[in-house]
């Protein structure tokens, strides 16, 4: 069975245990999975309601965007997990074999793949969230800031899988332009989500 079709007790007892995977990764997939989730949820509860028909548009074409993320971090549990198959076999080649350095290297370019498309994926998701703290229902406000903490959990979380990877690489170049990209992420969208959160919190306090 595909581990995103495990149930959440399920998936929780697979992720306490000694077994590779899930692990970081496809807890962080989850997470983001839950925070684009909860961006169609405050999506639906704002679609046909008089007060925010002026956003109905917009509101239907976050929904889809969310709907798809979703579908897509839900699948990136699986795509990590078979991102690390490959890394777990290189390090178990002895060292004096000459060709564990180039598959080690190409097994950590493919376990950072997963990871740097759920970053992406959170990064979307928290733009999402910011227009839905101005436009989304006040009822599902909560929804909204509970979204961003799930979103900024994915977007760091799936940071450390990329960094773990990227500084065991030898190609420092390829390295450095993977974590480049994570950087300038965590930078922007790390902030952005902690804003929509204490957004969230002064229309509650």
């Amino acid at each position: 069975m595909e581990l995103k079709n495990l149930n959440c007790s399920e998936f929780c007892n697979a992720l306490d245990s000694k077994e590779p995977v899930p692990g970081g990764g496809g807890a962080s997939a989850l997470a983001g999975a839950l925070g684009a989730a909860l961006a169609g949820m405050v999506c639906s509860l704002t679609v046909g309601k008089k007060k925010y028909a002026a956003y109905e548009s917009e509101i239907y074409s976050i929904w889809e965007k969310a709907s798809s993320i979703k579908t897509r971090l839900l699948e990136a549990i699986d795509r990590d997990a078979g991102g690390f198959e490959p890394l777990a076999k290189a390090y178990g080649i002895p060292k004096d074999d000459p060709s564990r350095d180039e598959i080690m290297e190409n097994a950590l370019r493919v376990a950072c793949e997963a990871p740097i498309d759920m970053m992406r994926l959170a990064a979307e998701t928290i733009d999402l969230l910011e227009i839905l703290a101005d436009k989304g229902s006040i009822l599902a406000i909560s929804d909204v800031g509970v979204g961003a903490s799930m979103a900024k959990a994915a977007l760091t979380g799936a940071s450390l899988n990329i960094y773990i990877n990227t500084k065991a690489m030898k190609d420092r170049e390829y390295a450095a332009g993977i974590d480049a990209e994570t950087d300038s992420l965590i930078e922007k969208y790390g902030p952005l989500a902690d804003e929509i959160f204490n957004k969230v919190l002064l229309k509650l306090r």
